[in-house]
């Protein structure tokens, strides 16, 4: 699943010679992209060498070399991050289902003013205030295993017409799960829910197979709500520095916004109490 050969030729064949400032040649190209003798000369590494690190071959690898190809890639940051991983996958980490108590406290504090919910690994939807499950969908109601954000955007008929941004939300589930299956490799789970993916959703299949990665930050999300209709809400995703395993994800309207006055009027009709995941 977490495949460094295959997001190597992956970037590499994005890049054309042009691009990284060589000649193209003279005669056919049988390869889309950069070729392996013309990506380790720029990243200052043998053939073979690099040959070996497309094969899987990582052992020993420096994170001199890692970034030296991170570079001659024109790799973003969550990119150059995933290839680190990929090189060097951490130990199996025992699945945390229970959301830390600061993460609790925090989306206690927030109350019913805002959407908020804690989003795990795999993209499990592990607890929630009440405006999100007004905004999103009743996660109360699901069983455990739908509480999932990828599921429910691409699999979820009710759910998924509430985002209008249909190519913006694969590309984003593909970004994040990829990542997720950098850090965990032999994650069984998360290899099931990328294999139902790929099978139920073809534009999901397409960029799965493109090894794009993203990493959840921050901007603006449009929602098509049946009660309230269009609204336009930013997005702040808050790590924290020594987790990537559990992120609060805050909605929010601009001050005056028609989008504040929808968010209102969803907070009006339901209640404020916050919803935790059991463990499982």
């Amino acid at each position: 699943m977490a495949d460094i050969g295959g997001f190597l030729k992956s970037c590499r064949a994005r890049l054309s010679p042009a691009d990284v400032g060589l000649p193209t040649g003279p005669g056919f190209r049988r390869v889309a992209g950069l070729r392996r003798e013309e990506l380790a000369t720029l990243a200052g590494i043998s053939v073979d060498y690099y040959t070996r690190l497309e094969q899987g071959r990582c052992d020993g690898v420096s994170e001199n070399v890692l970034d030296g190809l991170a570079a001659a890639l024109r790799l973003t940051e969550d990119e150059r991050r995933h290839l680190h991983q990929l090189a060097r996958p951490a130990a199996p980490a025992p699945r945390r289902a229970e959301v830390r108590p600061g993460l609790r406290q925090v989306l206690h504090a927030i109350g019913s003013a805002t959407p908020a919910f804690v989003l795990g690994r795999r993209m499990d939807i592990l607890a929630w205030n009440a405006l999100a499950a007004a905004l999103i969908t009743d996660f109360a109601a699901l069983a455990i295993r739908e509480r999932n954000l990828a599921r429910l955007v691409l699999l979820n008929d009710e759910v998924s017409r509430r985002y209008p941004d249909r190519e913006l939300v694969v590309r984003n589930t593909v970004g994040f799960l990829r990542l997720d299956a950098g850090r965990h490799p032999t994650d069984r789970e998360l290899a099931e829910l990328v294999a139902e993916l790929c099978e139920r959703h073809p534009d999901f299949r397409e960029q799965w197979e493109l090894h794009t990665v993203r990493r959840k930050r921050f901007g603006v999300k449009r929602f098509d709500h049946p009660d309230v209709g269009k609204l336009e809400l930013d997005y702040e995703t808050l790590y924290h520095p020594d987790d990537d395993e559990q992120l609060l994800i805050v909605y929010s309207a601009k001050p005056g916004s028609p989008a504040e006055a929808k968010l209102q009027r969803l907070a009006g009709v339901k209640d404020s109490s916050p919803g935790v995941a059991p463990v499982r």
